[in-house]
């Protein structure tokens, strides 16, 4: 039996009929996601997929796609997680990336290109047929686990494998320095998809005997509502949900129980921190990672948040260094590229090798990510490698700019990227979406308080921003846009 499937028993035994799983009015004990995992497993396994098939889920937030997450562990099969605001092109292609066999989907069947679709009656009949006996499926530590995809922030996402090893590690992270304290008394809110970075908190919540409360989709006076009315203690938010938030009337007067809000996916600006803390309190803890290392390379604590700005300091279990071109280890101080080691690691980018030597070069994984580290040995993101804008020969972080930006009133989004210009070489352009934004006196604040070369020469409000299924503004597509003549006020 896997590690994993040991831990579900484990808690199956301790916990029993408490609630693990709580979605509307379905409540699910920690005896019951131990047998309709172990069912799951056995469904998938008389429907003839083999030890180490792919199977995708494209299935929304729900007790459903936890179930199948781990029925698929269960069976031996290797997951691959899919997010329903794909387009299905991404779909098709990350499914073909990996040679997937089936796929289970939470709505009519798609034309995915895949051997086995599995709608919901399908999988119903599929369990009913099935017994809940653990069948004591045997999974190396280290062979392929989960696959998940690299963000596509600057052009196909590549398929990350990831080993049970590396999960362990993971969950050994969080409850060393993320979540220690998570207990049989908390609830954790499960707000955004659980197909990212939220569902890396319900195996924490499970082995500490936590009920995990899971919402469809996020929107603010939902999340409000069911927060309040749950008595929830804990949950993670991106920082574009929590900016939301913020600006959601009903915030003021609401009740809370909230004693943990993890954050991450994308840093956060100083100025929505700032005010979340005055509302929440001392609460937030970030955590810093990618789909080469999951949430897990840096973390800053709840009584860190004075060096706001900082991504934290390296999780117990992780190295962290920061590297210059040539290789070399820089000190504290200096500006290079942050790369990390530790059990957390992926193994290697699927059926790409090329790719995964130049991660792993020199014994490091490289981030792709531009920061520092303080004498204390705390690390600062300044930007990716490749988002860094030159602009009149100066080097322009676009992260400074957003930051400036998202102090503004009203703004919720932004994005700072480079128009080509003959004078400038790369003209800074930016984009923002909130509500009212007067757009010149935003681009007066902005020049009141950046350099000159730093600050944008001219603004564009849009209704949204792109975002990634993690909710990571995509500033490839935002430039690509307003190349193409999106309309910008100056």
């Amino acid at each position: 039996m896997s590690q994993i499937s040991d831990l579900i028993a484990r808690a199956a035994r301790q916990f029993g009929s408490k609630p693990c799983l709580v979605e509307g009015d379905r409540l699910v004990t920690f005896a019951d996601f131990d047998s309709a995992t172990n069912r799951f497993a056995n469904a998938m396994q008389a429907l003839g997929l083999a030890h180490g098939d792919r199977v995708g889920v494209l299935l929304p937030n729900g007790i459903d796609c936890l179930v199948a997450y781990y029925g698929l562990a269960r069976a031996g099969l290797v997951r691959v997680s899919l997010n329903s605001r794909d387009t299905l092109a991404d779909l098709r292609f990350k499914l073909a990336e990996v040679g997937t066999r089936a796929v289970l989907v939470g709505y009519e069947a798609l034309d995915l290109g895949v051997e086995i679709i599995l709608p919901p009656a399908k999988v119903k009949a599929l369990l009913a047929a099935a017994d809940d006996q653990p069948r004591g499926i045997e999974r190396s530590l280290d062979e392929p686990y989960r696959l998940g995809f690299t963000g596509g922030t600057t052009g196909r996402p590549k398929a990350v494998t990831l080993t049970e090893r590396g999960e362990l590690a993971e969950l050994s992270a969080f409850l060393t320095d993320l979540v220690p304290d998570i207990g049989p008394d908390d609830r954790f809110l499960h707000a955004a998809p659980i197909a990212h970075a939220s569902g890396a908190f319900f195996l924490p919540a499970l082995v500490r005997g936590a009920t995990s409360l899971v919402m469809a989709k996020f929107d603010p006076a939902s999340f409000i509502t069911l927060a309040t009315s749950t008595r929830a203690t804990m949950t993670f938010l991106v920082p574009t949900m929590l900016a939301l938030l913020l600006e959601e009337p009903a915030l003021a007067a609401a009740d809370f129980a909230l004693r943990r809000i993890a954050y991450g996916a994308s840093p956060i600006a100083p100025a929505v921190y700032a005010r979340a803390e005055q509302r929440f309190g001392p609460v937030f803890a970030q955590t810093y990672g990618q789909a080469e290392s999951p949430m897990v390379i840096t973390c800053l604590k709840p009584d860190e948040h004075d060096r706001i700005g900082s991504c934290g300091r390296p999780f117990t279990l992780a190295q962290v260094a920061v590297m210059d071109g040539t290789g070399k280890l820089l000190p504290p101080g200096a500006v290079g590229e942050i790369v990390v080691k530790g059990p957390q690691l992926m193994a290697r980018y699927w059926n790409r090798p090329e790719a995964t030597a130049e991660a792993f070069r020199g014994g490091w994984l490289h981030t792709g990510d531009i920061g520092r580290m303080d004498d204390d040995g705390f690390f600062y993101l300044l930007d990716r490698k490749g988002d860094m804008l030159i602009s009149g020969g100066y080097n322009v972080y676009p992260r400074e700019v957003e930051d400036v930006l998202l102090a503004f009133p009203g703004v919720v989004e932004a994005a700072v990227v480079g128009l080509p210009d003959e004078t400038w070489g790369d003209r800074v352009h930016a984009v923002v979406s909130g509500q009212d934004i007067d757009a010149p006196a935003l681009l007066a604040h902005a020049r009141a308080r950046l350099a000159g070369y730093k600050a944008p020469k001219s603004i564009s409000v849009w209704p949204t921003l792109p975002k990634s299924p993690a909710g990571k503004i995509l500033r490839r597509e935002v430039k690509r846009v307003a190349i193409e003549g999106h309309e910008v006020t100056a």
